[in-house]
């Protein structure tokens, strides 16, 4: 699992500047929303199943390499996983919109689990083919269709608006904490006792979210109103985004970035076995390494208290940048140090993107804004994975993760300025001490008092 109002209902903010909610008094801190029990039940079950499902996505890389040989037919099955949810991920919002979180939740979790089983029922009898996991990765993917903006949109009901930030945050800290354990403990049963058991173990590990969501007082839930059933939902959902520059130029930039920048299976495996001339276990180091960078990207963003746009493109920009040079990197070790800030840098692309999009949602219109964000963040996979999948076939590692780099450092100017024409802004840099030393100040004087509310929500925000 990974992330997710009378007085207790109250709408999120609407505009940029709203974004910026103050904590309730004595809930600051890294750890603020663990002093919920609900969201404790949530996230002690999430990070068991997280670190399940690292162990399987680390495997089922390594083993549809062994069984090809090739880093497209990599690509192949993550463009499976993630081609549900371009395909059919606003109808997901739909229904978590329609039903109680909860209950989809006890579902698609268990249905998680049976995927899982059935992948290790078939490595462990020696009957895999590798057209058995493009199947089960697509059943997956249309899992997690609804399981994902279920799961983005519940966040806020168990811990309401005031933990929303810290608990995104929090959830992407608990993601990355199993990436760590995940890759080793896979290379580890891979080497010694097959990959059939990674898949196993993953399987099992859905006992615990279910366990935890079994477990969960209703009485403390924020209560949000449920959409009845009805036509033009999904239009609407749309037509809500569309009209609203703080949702779709977020959405935009993580959709650029999730498509061609986050493309790291097709990557690290052809490092590991072709650049580097290692196996399976380098694979995982680079894993862990990527994963320690960004557990720290996402307790910083728990530490912060707000979501701002200039955050979110400086770091798009600067995820580009490294990932372009980590990949004319001559050494392996200094390839392995970059991977740390890489993965910071992700993350906090991730979790900046996440927590203003939510934020800035009303809770009746979050599942299916929620499912826009993961339709394009993890949709365009089913087109960058083998995209660039043959590109690194055809022209080597190293070029194919260059070009994820380009084009997220492109992306990340290109809506920066985008940004700052609608806003009629400038950037200002200030070096002397106790000055804001960046900001987007308006261009010219003020005409009219629409002008200045406009400038006003925008420099707040940037």
């Amino acid at each position: 699992m990974s992330t997710g109002s009378g007085a207790d209902s109250a709408p999120a903010p609407n505009t940029h500047h709203e974004t910026h909610t103050k904590e309730h008094p004595g809930t600051t801190g890294m750890f603020s929303s663990l002093k919920i029990r609900n969201y404790r039940l949530f996230a002690t079950g999430a990070v068991v199943s997280n670190t399940g499902t690292w162990m399987s996505r680390i495997t089922q890389d390594w083993l549809v390499l062994d069984l090809t040989g090739s880093a497209a037919a990599v690509g192949i099955t993550t463009a499976l996983q993630f081609l549900p949810m371009l395909l059919f991920g606003l109808y997901g919002g739909v229904i978590a919109d329609r039903y109680p979180k909860r209950t989809l939740l006890l579902f698609s979790q268990a249905a998680l689990g049976l995927c899982g089983v059935a992948l290790a029922a078939l490595t462990l009898s020696g009957h895999v083919q590798v057209w058995h996991v493009y199947l089960i990765a697509f059943l997956l993917g249309m899992v997690t269709v609804v399981d994902n903006p279920a799961r983005q949109s519940f966040v806020s009901e168990m811990v309401g608006p005031g933990q929303l930030r810290n608990a995104v945050s929090l959830n992407s800290a608990n993601f990355q904490s199993a990436r760590l354990i995940g890759p080793a403990v896979a290379g580890v049963l891979i080497t010694t006792v097959g990959s059939g058991w990674a898949f196993m173990l993953n399987g099992l590990s859905f006992l615990a979210p279910l366990a935890g969501l079994l477990l969960m007082r209703q009485s403390e839930m924020h209560k949000v109103e449920r959409v009845p059933r009805g036509k033009g939902q999904l239009r609407e959902g749309l037509r809500y985004v569309s009209g609203r520059p703080e949702l779709i130029w977020p959405i935009v930039l993580v959709g650029f970035v999730g498509t061609f920048g986050f493309n790291f299976p097709i990557w690290l495996s052809a490092f590991a076995d072709g650049v580097f001339d290692g196996g399976a276990g380098l694979y995982s180091l680079f894993n862990i390494l990527m994963a320690a960078g960004s557990l720290a990207g996402a307790l910083l963003s728990a530490r912060r208290r707000s979501s701002r746009l200039r955050m979110l493109v400086a770091a798009a920009m600067a995820f580009g940048l490294l990932q372009i040079t980590a990949s004319f990197s001559p050494s392996l070790w200094l390839f392995a140090m970059l991977l740390v800030p890489i993965g910071m840098l992700g993350l906090t692309v991730n979790v900046t993107a996440n927590t203003s999009v939510q934020m800035a949602t009303d809770p009746v219109m979050r599942g299916r804004v929620m499912s826009l964000y993961m339709m394009v963040f993890a949709g365009g996979t089913p087109l960058g994975a083998p995209l660039l999948g043959w590109v690194t076939d055809t022209y080597g590692a190293r070029v194919g993760f260059a070009t994820g780099g380009t084009i997220s450092l492109l992306a990340g100017v290109g809506v920066a300025l985008v940004l700052a024409r609608l806003g009629g802004l400038r950037l200002k840099l200030d070096l002397r001490r106790g000055h804001q030393h960046v900001a987007f100040v308006p261009k010219a004087p003020l005409r009219g008092k629409d002008d200045g509310v406009r400038a006003k929500e925008l420099t707040t925000v940037a």
